[in-house]
């Protein structure tokens, strides 16, 4: 008479390949949603920035360029030629250049804000733009939005 150990073995064998396999589908998908959950925060972050520098742009008097410049000091960012920008840490805490110098931290994120040409006089437009520059190669936008107000006598 046999023994039959060694089906036994084999059978012990395949169930364990079978456990190591679905535990590997299993520690992915945890990744993958961790992945998500992550740029899911990302993007409502994103989303709250861009929300709070439109209202403060649309709360600014003049024209695109002195509405700009108030924006940047009110938010402590940057402004050049039509452009403000604000950059983050990984934590989404404002980067302040001046402050660090070189001891800044790496930015992750960067909000701009510009100017778009509108058709209608005394109409003043900007997008309002926050992206992930951690790749600087291929920033990712999170979030992006259009902010208008309209000019009355020369102010917003």
């Amino acid at each position: 008479m046999k023994s039959k150990a060694p089906l036994v073995l084999m059978e012990q064998m395949v169930m364990l390949l079978v456990f190591a396999l679905a535990s590997a589908l299993c520690l992915q998908a945890f990744v993958k949603s961790d992945d998500l959950s992550q740029r899911s925060a990302a993007r409502d972050r994103a989303a709250v920035e861009a929300q709070n520098a439109a209202e403060t742009l649309r709360s600014q008097s003049g024209d695109m360029g002195s509405a700009l410049t108030q924006t940047a000091e009110a938010l402590n960012g940057e402004y050049a030629q039509g452009l403000f920008w604000l950059d983050y840490d990984e934590n989404w805490t404002p980067i302040d250049y001046d402050a660090c110098g070189m001891e800044a931290p790496a930015a992750a994120y960067r909000l701009e804000a510009q100017g778009v040409p509108a058709d209608v006089p005394g109409l003043q437009t900007a997008s309002v733009t926050v992206e992930n520059i951690e790749d600087p190669a291929s920033p990712d936008v999170l979030f992006s939005l259009n902010v208008s107000w309209q000019e009355v006598n020369g102010r917003g």
